[in-house]
């Protein structure tokens, strides 16, 4: 990923943060036909220096195949983006650009399927988006449950190099950040009001200095 410094981010825990706040991902491989990407919630571990995200794919979705073959594969962590008028700089000479965040992932891919691994695995995603979901599955007839395991492919990456990327005008004067979070925190899209508050978590716009990381 292309990163101009101004907008790389430098510390790894601000990275993930960031990708466990978002983590509806997209998980990218290389086939003989091209690249081929899977959009799907991924689990983020980290253990000293390692960080590990795993999750599944449905059976009949090829990628587990994929990174079977090639385990090297690229998942990409997404947050909020918005479009960034010129109207909001104080220099008329200015162009239109966007602002976002995006955490680039490369690691290497281990599947599993064992039906204590698949379980696991499903804890981890049900304790970070439902909790309460659990009592109900395991009230769920092992017949089913089992059926529902059968069906998909569990995998774990350890992550190899973790790049970020907060393009959020820090290359901009106070006035002009000021300017473009105004034009955005009231946003009905969270997309767009998302880009204002990141802006404001990191100083930018304010007499703070500038947070850079």
């Amino acid at each position: 990923m292309y990163i101009p410094e101004h907008f790389r981010v430098r510390k790894g825990e601000d990275a993930i943060a960031f990708m466990r706040a978002n983590p509806f991902a997209i998980l990218v491989s290389t086939t003989d036909e091209g690249p081929y990407a899977t959009h799907l919630p991924l689990f983020v571990q980290t253990e000293g220096d390692r960080v590990t995200m795993r999750g599944h794919v449905s059976k009949a979705n090829p990628h587990w195949r994929y990174l079977e073959r090639q385990p090297q594969c690229l998942a990409i962590f997404h947050g909020p983006h918005s479009y960034i008028s010129p109207g909001n700089y104080t220099a008329r000479e200015s162009v239109p650009t966007w602002n976002y965040a995006a955490v680039h992932v490369d690691g290497a891919a281990k599947l599993f399927s064992s039906e204590t691994e698949l379980h696991g695995m499903l804890y981890e995603l049900v304790e970070t988006f439902e909790p309460s979901y659990r009592r109900q599955w395991e009230e769920l007839s092992p017949k089913y449950r089992e059926n529902m395991l059968r069906q998909i492919v569990g995998f774990e990456i350890v992550a190899t190099k973790i790049e970020g990327k907060f393009k959020l005008s820090q290359n901009r004067t106070k006035e002009d950040q000021a300017n473009v979070i105004a034009s955005l925190e009231n946003s009905n899209d969270s997309a767009i009001s998302g880009v204002a508050r990141m802006m404001k978590e990191r100083g930018l716009g304010t007499s703070r200095k500038n947070e850079i990381e």
